[in-house]
C-alpha cells in the first residue's frame, strides 16, 4: 500500500503506537504540538544532523533499514563526541506520496533498532510529502556533567582515535562497483541470529558472494567493510572521557576533521602515517580496488570513530597517531619525510578533491 492510500493521520497513530514506550524523564511525548520534558540536572546537549537522498545517500546502494539506523547513530556520535549521554530523539522525514508502506516501516524500523542500542526515546517530529527524493533530519537532545569540546588541546598534547580510519570510504567503493543494496543486520540481530531482509536477499546475497569470490574477494573481508558504511556505531567515550582535553567525531575524514579541532584550539599537529590505523580488510579490498588504503584512512569520511587529544602522561585507552605542536600541521610518512598536509575530506558546497 502506498503512503498517499494511507494518510498522514494514520501515519502518525502507527509511529505513536510502535514508539510508546515510557520513560520518567517525558511528561508529555508524541501526539501534542510538543514534547514536555522534565529537566535533568545536568548541561544539555542538542544536535541535529540531515541526510538529503542525492547527497548523502544513494537508495540503489542503501535499504530503507539501514538509513534509519545510520539516521540516528550519527547523531548519538555527535553527542558522544562531546562526553554526553544521548537520551531524547526527533525525526523529520519528507517522502513522496507513492512510497509504499513496506519502505516507511524498514525505515522506522532501523530507528527503532538504533535506539535500542542507544537507550534513546523518541518524543517527536514531522511528516511531509515530497515530490524531490526523500529528505530526514534528526534531532537529538543528550546531557552531560562536564563537555568535552575541540577547544582545548595544548601543544604537547597527544592525538588518539579509537579505530580503524578508511573502511566506510572503502565501503563506499565497493557500494559504487556492487549497484545493489547489500542486506546487513545491526549487531543486536546478529547476536540473535536475525538478519534484516530485503525482497529474497537469501537469493541476492549468495550472488554477490559468487560475484565477489570470482573477482577474488572473500565476504569475511568485505562485509566489515560495508557495514561501517552503511550501518555505523557510534564510539562511545566513557573508556577516555575522563582524560580528554578536546574531542571531535571523524565524519568528513581525519585531516579535515583534525584541522577543525587544531582550528578551534589555535594550534598545530604532526601526525604519523604508519600509526594510522588501517584494518586488514581495508588493505585486501583496496589493493584490489587499486586504491590507496592510507588515502581512504586520511580523507575519507564517515567512519565515526572518535578523533581526541590528552596529556602525554596519561594512561589512554585508544591509539595514538600523533602530538599537537604549536602551529605547523605535518604528516610524517612511511620513510620519515615530513609534508604538510591540509583540510581534506568532504565539505558541503566546496571543491571535492
Amino acid at each position: 500500500m502506498k503512503l498517499s492510500q494511507i494518510g498522514e493521520l494514520a501515519l502518525l497513530r502507527h509511529i505513536r503506537q510502535r514508539f510508546k514506550k515510557p520513560s520518567p524523564n517525558i511528561i508529555v511525548g508524541i501526539g501534542d504540538d510538543a514534547a514536555l520534558l522534565k529537566p535533568v540536572n545536568k548541561n544539555l546537549l542538542v544536535t541535529t544532523d540531515m541526510m538529503v537522498e542525492g547527497v548523502h545517500f544513494n537508495l540503489s546502494f542503501i535499504t530503507p533499514y539501514q538509513l534509519g539506523f545510520k539516521l540516528v547513530s550519527v547523531n548519538v556520535s555527535d553527542i558522544y563526541a562531546m562526553g554526553g549521554k544521548p537520551k531524547f530523539l526527533l525525526i523529520n522525514i519528507a517522502l513522496d506520496k507513492n512510497t509504499e508502506e513496506n519502505i516507511f516501516d524498514d525505515f522506522f524500523s532501523g530507528i527503532t533498532d538504533a535506539m535500542e542500542l542507544y537507550g534513546l526515546f523518541l518524543v517527536g517530529g514531522d511528516l511531509s510529502a515530497s515530490d524531490k527524493g526523500m529528505a530526514l533530519s534528526a534531532t537529538l537532545i543528550g546531557y552531560t556533567k562536564r563537555y568535552i569540546r575541540r577547544f582545548g588541546a595544548k601543544a604537547g598534547n597527544r592525538i588518539y582515535v579509537t579505530g580503524n580510519l578508511g573502511d566506510s570510504a572503502c565501503g563506499l567503493e565497493l557500494l559504487r562497483k556492487i549497484k545493489s543494496p547489500v542486506s546487513l543486520a545491526s549487531s543486536k540481530r546478529r547476536a540473535k541470529g536475525k538478519e534484516h531482509r530485503v525482497k529474497s536477499k537469501d537469493t541476492l546475497l549468495y550472488a554477490l558472494r559468487s560475484k565477489l569470490s570470482a573477482k577474488g574477494l572473500k565476504w569475511i573481508d568485505v562485509e566489515p567493510l560495508l557495514r561501517r558504511h552503511l550501518m555505523p556505531e557510534a564510539r562511545h567515550p566513557e573508556k577516555f572521557i575522563s582524560n580528554a582535553t578536546s574531542m571531535i567525531d571523524i565524519s568528513d575524514g581525519l585531516l579535515i576533521d583534525l584541522s577543525r579541532l587544531c582550528d578551534e584550539s589555535k594550534v598545530g599537529a604532526k601526525i604519523y602515517a604508519k600509526k594510522i590505523p588501517i584494518s586488514s580488510e581495508l588493505k585486501k579490498v583496496a589493493s584490489h580496488l587499486r586504491i590507496s588504503p592510507i588515502k581512504l584512512a586520511l580523507s575519507g569520511g564517515e567512519d565515526y570513530e572518535m578523533l581526541f587529544t590528552a596529556h602525554p602522561e596519561r594512561k589512554v585507552k585508544a591509539i595514538y597517531i600523533g602530538d599537537i605542536t604549536e602551529s605547523e600541521r605535518v604528516i610524517v610518512d612511511i620513510s620519515g619525510r615530513e609534508k604538510k598536509f591540509s583540510a581534506e575530506g568532504y565539505q558541503h558546497f566546496g571543491i571535492q578533491r
